[in-house]
């Protein structure tokens, strides 16, 4: 690990060296850095208590009646002109479990890319960035709910590859792109996976919709996020994917339907009440059964600290979740306590 960490320094160290060498080289452009840290913790308790199992069957929260690290991370921005970089460094499970088919140093890049904007209207990504789909995203402090959804869980994580994002006029956008398989930094297929999203919303951006996609060989999946405010204390969002996989000749599939009720009384005090139905009934994605599950998070702030306070309750179709007693249940529910800092 020390050694890791120490190839990643010098790898910074050098980045950096090179950047200030291209600040000094034209004076008339500006050079902007800004670095963003953050860093989350918590506590799980499942109420099932199975002796076996964690029963959780979704993302970052695999653990249970522990503490547990969560992710400390480290991003640098940096613009220069019309190029730019992005530097997102991640340790802990949460970054390891985010690029879970990666090994090494790789693990802690959450993402590495570089924008080339030769107008205004287009701009090119190349390297690993989060994916476009779905509503939820891997930092703990961009989500209000600190366990993750089944559709965020199953959908991609992120992608490897080139992008172009192309500006239609007004709110409205597109992004075409083509990338390594699905939640691979590294490869040696040649099989590629297209990218593709169209972006939209009203003038006072109190209404945004997102249609995502990405396809490739034997699969395909859409997505829609719609983003609404209410008012300034209420806002409803909706993230709906369906994931079509094909073997042989027969083509099965998963789906997610989410929406999230978020209630802000105070800026010290917020609710997000999150329901979700997710089907798998043909086992496309590992879980077996429909689930329905429901939560309820606290999002208490004190300053650069967020405390999240969290109920969740999971019912399926089919006995999927193990009890004490090493019977099996239909029914699940758990307890998090989560502190998550940015600054």
């Amino acid at each position: 690990m020390k050694q890791q960490m120490k190839k990643i320094m010098m790898a910074g160290m050098i980045l950096m060296t090179a950047t200030n060498t291209m600040a000094q080289t034209d004076s008339t452009k500006k050079s902007i850095t800004n670095i963003t840290y953050s860093l989350d913790t918590y506590y799980r308790y499942d109420f099932n208590d199975a002796p076996t199992t964690t029963n959780n069957l979704t993302s970052f929260s695999n653990s249970k009646n522990s503490f547990e690290l969560g992710m400390a991370s480290i991003k640098a921005d940096h613009s220069f002109g019309k190029v730019s970089a992005t530097a997102d460094l991640g340790f802990g499970k949460r970054a390891r479990d985010f690029s879970y088919n990666d090994s090494g140093t790789l693990t802690a890049i959450k993402q590495l890319y570089i924008i080339y904007a030769p107008s205004s209207i287009i701009k090119f990504t190349i390297g690993k960035w989060a994916t476009h789909i779905g509503y939820e995203l891997v930092d703990a402090y961009a989500n209000r709910n600190y366990s993750m959804s089944y559709g965020f869980s199953y959908g991609p994580f992120f992608h490897t590859g080139l992008k172009a994002d192309i500006s239609l006029g007004g709110k409205s956008a597109f992004m075409i792109g083509v990338a390594n398989p699905t939640d691979f930094s590294t490869t040696t297929s040649s099989t590629k996976v297209i990218l593709a999203q169209f972006s939209t919303g009203t003038k006072n951006d109190k209404l945004k919709a997102y249609l995502n996609f990405q396809g490739g060989t034997g699969f395909s999946q859409f997505d829609l996020v719609v983003n609404g405010i209410i008012n300034s204390q209420f806002a409803i969002n909706y993230d709906g994917t369906i994931k079509t996989v094909k073997t042989g000749t027969v083509r099965n599939s998963w789906w997610s339907n989410a929406l999230y009720f978020n209630y802000d009384p105070t800026h010290k005090f917020g609710l997000t009440l999150r329901g979700e139905y997710f089907a798998d009934g043909k086992n496309v994605a590992g879980v077996g059964a429909s689930v329905v599950q429901t939560t309820l998070s606290g999002n208490i702030h004190f300053d650069n600290l967020t405390l999240i306070p969290e109920i969740r309750v999971d019912n399926a179709s089919n006995n999927i979740f193990s009890k004490s007693t090493g019977t099996r249940s239909r029914n699940d529910a758990s307890f998090i306590i989560a502190a998550v800092y940015k600054f």
